[in-house]
């Protein structure tokens, strides 16, 4: 599946959009928090462009689209409230994307090294991944506080990989993600199937991936020009 040009490489990966839809969670518990409120429901294909930046982003404009306002107080509160509520159903609604544990398994196997590189709060990384059986894929899960800095800033990428590693390769979904592999030049990998707000193909990425299915034949092409 994959060729021996993967040995050795560090692929490190977003999360969210990325290797999960964990938009179907992330709505649950948006609506569980606004619908007491007078709220109506928010549906999910709102949510998806919004899911990369983060919970007060999402209550906020969640608030917005509806007409109303949120003080500083109450938005702190909600995101308490959210965070909590998430937590609880984690993984009840999330799936990886198709191909991706197929993916993940052929890397491991053709020895590469994996780790993810995410905004999402560390330990709900943590916490998402376990219950989805992923965690053992990856030799490091880091997200915003395991890391000097959070994308698009490159620390964060560096922070994700061992030190010295030099055949790095960036897949995710969205501008962050693009972003950050830019700062630290290394190539990028974006899926199509993600959450970006800019469409992916103005991002500059080395490649556009519709599916895991094709990411043996990019990483293939990038790698083997990068030995």
């Amino acid at each position: 599946m994959f060729s021996e040009h993967v040995s050795g490489a560090s692929i490190v990966f977003d999360l969210d959009g990325t290797l999960v839809d964990t938009a179907p969670d992330l709505v649950r518990a948006l609506n569980e928090v606004v619908e007491p409120e007078g709220l109506e429901p928010v549906p999910v294909a709102e949510v998806r462009a919004m899911v990369g930046r983060g919970a007060r982003v999402l209550i906020e404009r969640a608030y917005a689209a509806q007409g109303r306002h949120l003080e500083s107080d109450d938005v702190d509160a909600h995101v308490r409230r959210f965070i909590d509520v998430y937590r609880g159903g984690i993984a009840d609604r999330s799936q990886p994307f198709t191909g991706c544990i197929e993916a993940l398994e052929g890397l491991r196997a053709a020895g590469a090294t994996l780790s993810v590189c995410t905004n999402k709060p560390s330990e709900l990384a943590d916490l998402l991944l376990r219950e989805l059986g992923m965690e053992k894929y990856f030799s490091r899960i880091v997200g915003p506080e395991r890391a000097p800095a959070k994308k698009p800033d490159a620390a964060h990428l560096f922070a994700s990989v061992e030190a010295g590693a030099t055949r790095i390769v960036m897949v995710g979904d969205s501008e962050p993600d693009a972003t950050c592999a830019k700062a630290a030049g290394v190539p990028c990998i974006l899926m199509t199937h993600g959450y970006s707000e800019i469409p992916v193909g103005t991002l500059g990425a080395d490649r556009l991936l519709e599916s895991f299915v094709e990411l043996p034949d990019a990483l293939e092409a990038i790698l083997s020009l990068r030995p």
